[in-house]
């Protein structure tokens, strides 16, 4: 059966004016192979807001009605892909994008995390075999990426609401041809593969 998949990335945030996960999803939204080719993608890119989160996701899922959401953030202190499995009740004192902040929890009176409905092991194995070096993460943190994280595992947990919720922090990637000491090996392309990957995976685990 064909899969619609929800893909999202966030534009540039304090401290990172450059965000590889906007690029990569338009990048991903052009794919042309054979094996992606029963799955819609449906992309979109964040501002790295609060508010843009509140007011888009709900809009988005209801007007494409996607089976799954695979969300990416960056991670720009890692130096690996890290796929969550939780999101946090608690945000950062930083402001985003707009200069907002946020109280000290996302839902008062919830529980302190909540998991993501995510194939974990299938999405761990999908990344090794694309040659990406790759951890499972109990953290996204408690900036906008765990905030979005918490919001998509609500929305899969409505009724008539999408399958799985996934979301992959990535480091920076390098944009030069050898990295500095120190500075993340993978590069934009190694993301797209990747990625591809992943969307293979979790079209055929919505379905």
């Amino acid at each position: 059966m064909p899969a619609t998949l929800l893909v999202t990335g966030f534009g540039p945030f304090p401290g990172a004016p450059f965000n590889p996960t906007g690029p990569l999803v338009q990048r991903l939204a052009r794919l042309r192979r054979p094996a992606l080719a029963d799955i819609k993608i449906v992309p979109h890119v964040f501002p790295t807001s609060y508010a843009a989160v509140d007011r888009e996701l709900p809009r988005l899922i209801a007007q494409h009605k996607p089976d799954a959401l695979l969300m990416f953030g960056l991670a720009p202190r890692a130096k690996t892909l890290r796929i969550e499995t939780r999101a946090r009740n608690a945000v950062s004192l930083v402001p985003d994008a707009d200069g907002a902040v946020r109280a000290s929890k996302i839902a008062a009176g919830g529980p302190s995390a909540i998991a993501l409905p995510v194939p974990v092991a299938q999405l761990f194995a999908a990344a090794r075999a694309a040659r990406v070096p790759v951890i499972r993460s109990h953290d996204a943190g408690r900036y906008l990426c765990n905030y979005l994280c918490w919001r998509g595992a609500a929305a899969a947990a409505k009724i008539g609401g999408p399958r799985l919720a996934a979301f992959v922090h990535t480091p920076m990637i390098r944009r030069k041809a050898r990295p500095r000491r120190g500075q993340s090996r993978l590069s934009a392309d190694d993301l797209a593969r990747v990625g591809a990957q992943l969307i293979k995976v979790i079209a055929a685990a919505a379905r």
